[in-house]
């Protein structure tokens, strides 16, 4: 199963009112481990870097000047993501502004139901408590310190692991329940196992040596010797 874990940076909050996204960074994760490759961009937004959105950001107008537009890197953008299931903290932002981007180039959008919200996520699993992704780093004991401004490769590259965390762990395909069709103490199918002798006893561990000097101490405790008695 191949999974994208996905985000943006932007120049504001609401693309109808003309902000653009700034940069897309996104880490590929296949059966719940990352395989190592990633896609990152900036982007040239054609407009000014509010003082807000720098203060989160810290990119300027002056460094996205020479960076591409989304026009020109969409294809590509498209060709990484492919159909798999997009992994993003508060999808509908980011969702909501990737479609704006695509619809502006005349591309299709893409539908919601391929994003997997981790913030949804964590908000189910713990109710009532801080679900910002530094709240979930600092609830799950991953190092964040590196993040001191918002960049949406190491936004993913932490998410990543904030995902795997919420799902069940480094590696949540190791479940610990017993498998759908369990066998019996001599290996053959059972639909009803229970636990029974082995049908063969195992061999003793005990040497003669041993044996001797367990004899030898058991006749010195003399006849009244609980161990001299039957039962």
């Amino acid at each position: 199963m191949r999974e994208i874990v996905l985000d943006t940076e932007t120049t504001g909050f609401e693309p109808s009112e003309g902000d653009r996204i700034v940069e897309i960074g996104a880490v590929e994760l296949f059966n719940h481990l990352p395989t190592g490759r990633t896609y990152h961009q900036y982007i040239n937004p054609e407009r000014n870097m509010p003082e807000a959105a720098f203060n989160v950001h810290g990119l300027s107008e002056e460094f996205l000047s020479n960076k591409p537009l989304f026009k020109d890197i969409a294809q590509e953008f498209i060709d990484f993501i492919k159909d798999s299931k997009l992994v993003i903290h508060n999808a509908s932002f980011d969702m909501k502004f990737l479609n704006a981007e695509l619809k502006w180039v005349n591309r299709p959008a893409l539908p919601n139901h391929q994003a997997i919200d981790t913030l949804a996520i964590a908000r189910r699993k713990f109710p009532g408590s801080p679900a910002s992704l530094d709240a979930l780093c600092r609830r799950f004991g991953i190092d964040n310190s590196s993040r001191t401004l918002h960049g949406a490769l190491l936004d993913s590259e932490i998410l990543a692991e904030v995902y795997l965390e919420l799902v069940g762990g480094r590696q949540p395909d190791l479940v610990l329940s017993g498998p759908e069709v369990k066998t019996s103490a001599d290996g053959t199918p059972s639909s009803d196992w229970r636990p029974a002798p082995r049908p063969k006893a195992l061999p003793s561990r005990l040497s003669e040596t041993e044996k001797a000097a367990h004899d030898s101490f058991i006749a010195a405790l003399g006849s009244d010797a609980l161990w001299t008695k039957e039962t």
